[in-house]
Protein backbone atom coordinates (compact mmCIF):
# COMPACT_ATOMS: atom_id res chain seq x y z
CA UNK A 1 0.00 0.00 0.00
CA UNK A 2 2.82 2.19 0.70
CA UNK A 3 4.23 1.64 -2.42
CA UNK A 4 1.37 3.12 -4.60
CA UNK A 5 1.35 5.85 -2.09
CA UNK A 6 4.72 6.64 -3.12
CA UNK A 7 3.99 6.12 -6.39
CA UNK A 8 1.29 8.72 -6.83
CA UNK A 9 3.43 11.13 -5.14
CA UNK A 10 6.48 10.81 -7.31
CA UNK A 11 4.01 10.96 -10.40
CA UNK A 12 2.76 14.20 -9.25
CA UNK A 13 5.32 16.08 -7.95
CA UNK A 14 7.70 15.23 -10.73
CA UNK A 15 5.51 15.03 -13.45
CA UNK A 16 1.94 16.47 -12.41
CA UNK A 17 2.70 19.93 -14.71
CA UNK A 18 3.28 17.68 -17.89
CA UNK A 19 -0.15 15.72 -17.22
CA UNK A 20 -1.92 19.08 -16.74
CA UNK A 21 -0.26 20.34 -20.00
CA UNK A 22 -1.18 17.26 -21.79
CA UNK A 23 -4.82 17.90 -20.61
CA UNK A 24 -5.20 21.60 -21.34
CA UNK A 25 -4.34 20.77 -25.47
CA UNK A 26 -7.11 18.26 -25.42
CA UNK A 27 -9.92 20.23 -23.44
CA UNK A 28 -8.57 23.77 -23.68
CA UNK A 29 -9.27 24.74 -20.11
CA UNK A 30 -7.11 25.01 -16.93
CA UNK A 31 -9.45 24.33 -14.94
CA UNK A 32 -11.09 21.37 -16.53
CA UNK A 33 -7.49 20.46 -17.33
CA UNK A 34 -6.74 20.02 -13.53
CA UNK A 35 -9.92 18.37 -12.93
CA UNK A 36 -9.48 15.77 -15.99
CA UNK A 37 -5.86 15.09 -14.62
CA UNK A 38 -7.46 14.32 -10.86
CA UNK A 39 -10.06 11.89 -12.24
CA UNK A 40 -7.54 10.53 -14.32
CA UNK A 41 -5.40 9.49 -10.93
CA UNK A 42 -8.65 8.16 -9.02
CA UNK A 43 -9.04 5.99 -11.80
CA UNK A 44 -5.60 4.35 -12.88
CA UNK A 45 -5.23 4.53 -8.62
CA UNK A 46 -7.92 3.74 -7.36
CA UNK A 47 -7.78 -0.19 -7.92
CA UNK A 48 -4.91 -1.63 -6.33
CA UNK A 49 -1.80 -2.44 -8.81
CA UNK A 50 0.46 -4.61 -7.47
CA UNK A 51 4.25 -3.58 -8.80
CA UNK A 52 3.35 -0.58 -10.40
CA UNK A 53 6.41 2.06 -11.33
CA UNK A 54 6.35 5.41 -11.70
CA UNK A 55 7.81 4.54 -15.55
CA UNK A 56 4.42 2.76 -16.45
CA UNK A 57 2.09 4.96 -14.00
CA UNK A 58 2.17 7.70 -16.08
CA UNK A 59 1.12 5.90 -19.42
CA UNK A 60 -1.69 4.67 -17.41
CA UNK A 61 -2.60 8.23 -16.62
CA UNK A 62 -2.34 9.77 -19.97
CA UNK A 63 -4.38 6.65 -21.23
CA UNK A 64 -6.92 7.78 -18.63
CA UNK A 65 -6.86 11.02 -19.14
CA UNK A 66 -7.48 10.50 -23.07
CA UNK A 67 -10.29 8.16 -22.56
CA UNK A 68 -12.29 10.35 -19.57
CA UNK A 69 -11.34 13.19 -22.22
CA UNK A 70 -13.21 11.42 -25.17
CA UNK A 71 -15.92 10.14 -23.00
CA UNK A 72 -16.64 13.45 -21.77
CA UNK A 73 -16.77 15.00 -25.33
CA UNK A 74 -19.42 12.33 -26.11
CA UNK A 75 -21.37 13.24 -22.94
CA UNK A 76 -21.55 17.13 -23.04
CA UNK A 77 -22.31 16.23 -27.09
CA UNK A 78 -25.55 15.25 -25.56
CA UNK A 79 -25.98 17.47 -23.55
CA UNK A 80 -25.44 20.41 -25.77
CA UNK A 81 -28.98 19.88 -27.34
CA UNK A 82 -30.54 20.30 -23.95
CA UNK A 83 -28.59 22.84 -21.81
CA UNK A 84 -30.50 25.60 -23.30
CA UNK A 85 -33.51 24.48 -21.71
CA UNK A 86 -32.26 24.28 -17.97
CA UNK A 87 -29.34 27.22 -17.99
CA UNK A 88 -28.26 30.52 -19.82
CA UNK A 89 -25.16 30.21 -21.76
CA UNK A 90 -21.92 31.03 -19.82
CA UNK A 91 -19.87 33.84 -20.90
CA UNK A 92 -16.46 33.09 -22.06
CA UNK A 93 -13.58 34.78 -19.78
CA UNK A 94 -11.09 37.20 -21.33
CA UNK A 95 -7.53 35.74 -22.18
CA UNK A 96 -5.75 38.58 -21.69
CA UNK A 97 -3.01 37.04 -19.40
CA UNK A 98 -2.12 34.62 -22.65
CA UNK A 99 -0.27 35.22 -25.81
CA UNK A 100 -1.96 35.70 -29.10
CA UNK A 101 -0.28 32.55 -30.65
CA UNK A 102 -1.27 30.64 -27.67
CA UNK A 103 -4.68 31.84 -27.77
CA UNK A 104 -5.21 31.00 -31.20
CA UNK A 105 -3.81 27.77 -31.25
CA UNK A 106 -6.31 26.53 -28.09
CA UNK A 107 -9.05 27.78 -30.30
CA UNK A 108 -7.91 26.33 -33.21
CA UNK A 109 -7.80 23.35 -31.43
CA UNK A 110 -11.64 23.62 -29.89
CA UNK A 111 -12.71 23.72 -33.40
CA UNK A 112 -11.67 20.28 -34.25
CA UNK A 113 -13.65 17.24 -33.78
CA UNK A 114 -12.62 15.28 -30.74
CA UNK A 115 -10.99 12.12 -32.83
CA UNK A 116 -9.07 14.84 -34.82
CA UNK A 117 -8.43 16.73 -32.24
CA UNK A 118 -6.93 14.16 -30.10
CA UNK A 119 -4.60 12.75 -33.18
CA UNK A 120 -3.07 15.98 -33.80
CA UNK A 121 -2.28 16.88 -29.76
CA UNK A 122 -0.80 13.21 -29.43
CA UNK A 123 1.45 13.88 -32.90
CA UNK A 124 2.60 17.57 -32.22
CA UNK A 125 2.70 17.42 -28.22
CA UNK A 126 3.50 13.59 -27.29
CA UNK A 127 5.24 13.17 -30.65
CA UNK A 128 4.03 9.70 -31.13
CA UNK A 129 3.68 7.95 -34.02
CA UNK A 130 1.20 6.66 -35.82
CA UNK A 131 1.11 3.64 -35.17
CA UNK A 132 1.54 4.51 -31.53
CA UNK A 133 -1.42 7.35 -31.52
CA UNK A 134 -3.56 4.25 -33.31
CA UNK A 135 -3.25 1.82 -30.56
CA UNK A 136 -4.10 5.33 -28.02
CA UNK A 137 -7.24 5.32 -29.43
CA UNK A 138 -7.98 1.74 -30.91
CA UNK A 139 -8.23 2.31 -34.18
CA UNK A 140 -6.32 1.61 -37.58
CA UNK A 141 -3.35 3.48 -39.17
CA UNK A 142 -5.17 4.54 -41.73
CA UNK A 143 -8.00 6.26 -39.59
CA UNK A 144 -5.54 7.76 -37.73
CA UNK A 145 -3.17 9.39 -41.07
CA UNK A 146 -6.85 10.79 -41.89
CA UNK A 147 -7.50 12.59 -38.71
CA UNK A 148 -4.06 13.89 -38.86
CA UNK A 149 -4.39 15.15 -42.19
CA UNK A 150 -7.63 16.80 -41.59
CA UNK A 151 -6.89 18.30 -38.32
CA UNK A 152 -3.54 19.85 -39.30
CA UNK A 153 -5.37 21.33 -42.79
CA UNK A 154 -8.17 22.66 -40.82
CA UNK A 155 -5.73 24.22 -38.25
CA UNK A 156 -3.69 25.62 -41.28
CA UNK A 157 -7.13 26.71 -42.41
CA UNK A 158 -7.82 28.36 -39.42
CA UNK A 159 -3.99 29.87 -38.13
CA UNK A 160 -2.33 29.83 -41.39
CA UNK A 161 0.49 27.77 -42.56
CA UNK A 162 2.27 25.79 -40.12
CA UNK A 163 5.90 24.98 -40.25
CA UNK A 164 6.96 21.58 -41.09
CA UNK A 165 3.42 20.71 -40.90
CA UNK A 166 3.56 19.88 -44.44
CA UNK A 167 7.21 17.86 -43.54
CA UNK A 168 4.81 16.04 -40.82
CA UNK A 169 1.85 15.37 -43.12
CA UNK A 170 4.35 13.80 -45.61
CA UNK A 171 5.90 11.23 -43.06
CA UNK A 172 2.58 10.44 -41.67
CA UNK A 173 1.06 9.59 -45.09
CA UNK A 174 4.08 7.58 -45.81
CA UNK A 175 3.98 5.75 -42.35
Amino acid sequence: MAGQDDVVGTLISTRGRALTGYAYLLCGNVEDAEDLVQDALVKTFARRRAGLRIESAEGYVRRAILTLYLDGWRRRGRWAGRRHLVVEPPSAAGPEDRTAAHVDVVAALRRLPPQQRACVVLRFYEDLTVAEIAEQLGVSDGSVKRYLSMGVHRMQALLGPVANADADLEIVQEA
